[in-house]
């Protein structure tokens, strides 16, 4: 009887070592194969992204000049200590920082409110939907120009309506205290179509049962609002505030072409 259970034993043993080995050679085979799929990708972001990271932090360390690529030397934090006492830089960041925070709650606001005027269903909804966000898909200096020739101080369409209700024309993009508000409500208008897109896609997630119980409760359109609108959008809405800060940091093709980086 022993004789027999080795045996049987031995048999099992030899039959598993197969079917062991199949499913890790089936295992390398899905690894490879995923990674196969994968290296386009892969390739692209370390291409267009890891490396030129790499490359930055490293230059931010020396005195790197674009015309005289391999005359380079370490210098430390040289570049840094000079970033801290430059005029400039130090402006240009006030700048930036008054934008984003100007930008952020208009644009924000401007596309929840698009969006919750198109959400309903009424005649040429669609046709509303594309007039919003067509200006995101727009070049941002071609929108730059348009509006930079809309305010123009002597011919641009809007000092001209001014005028002709009997007020002054305004110096909208050459006064220091008119050309950051100008470019906000610019910047503000033509990015609040995708976020608007967003928000949309947030607001037909949220069930219609839960706005039919609460009318039925006697809840007003701004309790409704209040208490089933923003909480069902609180991811949605710290996607779109994150983006939306993302984007603002990136200023720059709107005072430079609308202003020439001034006044």
């Amino acid at each position: 009887m022993e004789a027999k259970l080795r045996v049987e034993v031995e048999e099992k043993v030899e039959n598993k070592v197969p079917e062991v080995k199949s499913k890790k050679a089936y295992k390398l085979k899905e690894t490879i194969l995923a990674y196969l799929f994968l290296s386009p990708a892969l390739i692209g972001i370390c291409t267009f992204i890891l490396i030129p990271i790499a490359l930055s932090i490293s230059y931010a360390f020396t005195d790197y000049y674009l015309l005289k690529p391999n005359d380079i030397h370490f210098i430390g934090l040289e570049n840094f200590k000079n970033m801290a006492v430059d005029d400039m830089v130090i402006s240009s960041f006030k700048n930036t920082l008054h934008f984003v925070i100007l930008v952020i709650p208009i644009q924000v606001g401007l596309a929840l409110g698009l969006a919750l005027l198109i959400n309903k269903k009424f005649k040429f909804n669609t046709f509303f939907r594309v007039a919003f966000f067509s200006p995101v898909v727009m070049s941002l200096v071609v929108v730059s120009i348009l509006w930079m020739t809309l305010l123009n101080p002597s011919s641009g369409l809007v000092n001209t309506m001014l005028q002709k209700f009997g007020l002054p024309g305004q110096p909208f993009l050459t006064s220091t205290g008119q050309a950051m508000n100008t470019i906000v409500l610019m910047s503000a208008w033509q990015g609040a179509g995708y976020q608007m897109m967003i928000f949309l896609a947030g607001l037909t997630n949220i069930p219609a049962d839960m706005y039919e119980a609460a009318s039925i409760d006697g809840a007003t359109k701004l309790e409704q609002f209040r208490y089933i609108t923003l909480p069902s959008l609180k991811p949605t809405m710290a996607f779109v505030l994150i983006t939306t800060m993302i984007g603002a940091f990136k200023l720059i093709v709107q005072p430079m072409v609308m202003t020439s980086g001034g006044p």
